[in-house]
């Protein structure tokens, strides 16, 4: 029996996961079509559909194309190649629920940088022009959309047919199957791990491969980039370097160590996110705003401040886990707490509970820097037009229900524990608030 157990009702439950996979796939379209073709106005998009209806979507649906196909294949096989063959350390994951403890290469640093430094290259070079991808984006976007539902199919049979560890099953439906996945640590062969690959080296890799490609367009169509262009690319690729030099911790977080490789993560992570993670940076390419030194200044510093934040949230814990609590945080001894629990094999373990530091402030504060600093990559579009703080809404969105999630497994992992925390940091998110 899988651990899909739900956090609504059954019927609300349904509902979302059949609206998800039915609407996000014409919003990625819309997304692209909306920044790329009707200047960034949602009224103009709006007003196109109203007239035109289903016939409308269709029409401007592009077709795959074997040039997107080509790109995104190139693309995959590269990222594929260095998750395999670059060196890295031996980092092991969390015991799952079944006693079952991953093990992967650290070698994501590596990985990006490399990948950067070969598409700066092939185009500074004139190898090969990132305006191409950005000419090609809505083909490459419906190309994703299809070959990913694909691929989550084939994780679908594979955790049915195949599954590589025990931490696997089925909940007896099938919706709920291919929407929240079969398998918790899906690999191909012993070593290529799925979920590092569609997570980290596919998703994450292209936001910044895109934001590079968008600056590029945008030098290429105006023969400058405006500043709010260069803040909106630093900002995004300070965070996914941020990303990527905590690569080994993010495996420990509930996207890889508890959410199984099905629809909601695999599908999200390649088509999702370098849809609409990037999308500010989309909507600035034929949208220039001119900030000024002063105000791109204000909003870069800001935003790094917000990242560095983030980061350190993650730091703190990390180094908390790593230490057994023998650590400082913030000049003094941590205050925690010791829980324990039984797995399902029914073993008894301990695990530590930091509530100091910024953990003391919320239970899930880091998830405010994180949503702030998505404001202010954003905000360098001024207010011309909503589209560009779509990303922001929709992180919000994900990470509140991502923290009542989190909070429900852990009450259930917990028990006593539990309540004690809460007891102790009451607030979810938001100190004093929420």
């Amino acid at each position: 029996m899988a651990e899909t157990k739900l956090v609504h009702s059954p019927l609300l439950t349904y509902a979302s996961m059949l609206t998800l996979l039915s609407f996000t796939p014409p919003f990625v379209i819309l997304m692209w079509y909306t920044n790329v073709h009707a200047d960034g106005s949602i009224l103009k998009t709006f007003n196109y559909l109203r007239e035109n209806g289903l016939q409308g979507l269709i029409n401007i649906w592009p077709k795959p194309t074997a040039i997107a196909g080509k790109l995104i294949i190139c693309y995959a096989l590269f990222e594929a190649a260095l998750q395999l063959l670059l060196p890295g350390k031996r980092v092991e994951g969390p015991i799952s629920p079944t006693g079952h403890r991953p093990v992967y290469k650290a070698n994501g640093m590596q990985a990006y940088a490399v990948t950067l430094i070969t598409y700066i290259s092939l185009w500074w070079f004139g190898i090969f022009n990132p305006a191409i991808v950005y000419d090609h984006l809505g083909e490459i976007f419906s190309t994703l959309i299809f070959g990913s539902l694909i691929f989550c199919f084939f994780l679908y049979i594979k955790g049915h047919v195949a599954p590589s560890s025990t931490d696997s099953g089925s909940s007896g439906n099938i919706i709920v199957d291919f929407y929240w996945g079969m398998e918790l640590y899906p690999r191909i062969g012993k070593h290529f791990d799925i979920k590092v690959f569609t997570n980290c080296r596919f998703g994450m890799m292209s936001w910044a491969v895109l934001a590079v490609t968008y600056c590029i367009k945008q030098h290429e169509e105006y023969g400058r980039v405006s500043d709010s262009m260069l803040v909106n690319t630093i900002l995004m690729l300070v965070y996914v370097t941020k990303f990527f030099w905590w690569e080994a911790g993010y495996w420990n977080t509930m996207d890889i160590a508890h959410d199984r490789a099905g629809f909601y993560i695999c599908w999200g992570c390649l088509v999702w996110v370098p849809s609409i993670y990037t999308s500010p940076g989309m909507y600035l390419v034929k949208q220039p705003v001119n900030l000024g030194l002063q105000l791109a200044l204000y909003i870069l510093v800001a935003g790094l401040l917000c990242i560095y934040i983030n980061y350190d949230c993650d730091r703190q814990r990390q180094e908390f886990r790593r230490t057994n609590g023998k650590c400082t945080v913030w000049g003094k001894t941590p205050s925690k707490i010791v829980a324990t629990y039984t797995t399902t094999s029914g073993e008894k373990k301990t695990s530590l509970l930091l509530t100091s530091g910024w953990w003391g402030l919320a239970r899930h504060f880091h998830y405010v820097p994180e949503i702030l600093a998505a404001f202010f990559w954003s905000v360098p579009a001024l207010f011309n037009h909503f589209i560009p703080y779509f990303y922001v809404v929709f992180l919000i969105i994900l990470l509140f229900d991502r923290a009542k999630r989190d909070d429900d497994r852990c009450k259930a992992k917990y028990g006593k524990y539990w309540k004690l925390y809460c007891e102790k940091v009451p607030y979810r998110i938001i100190p004093g608030i929420y």
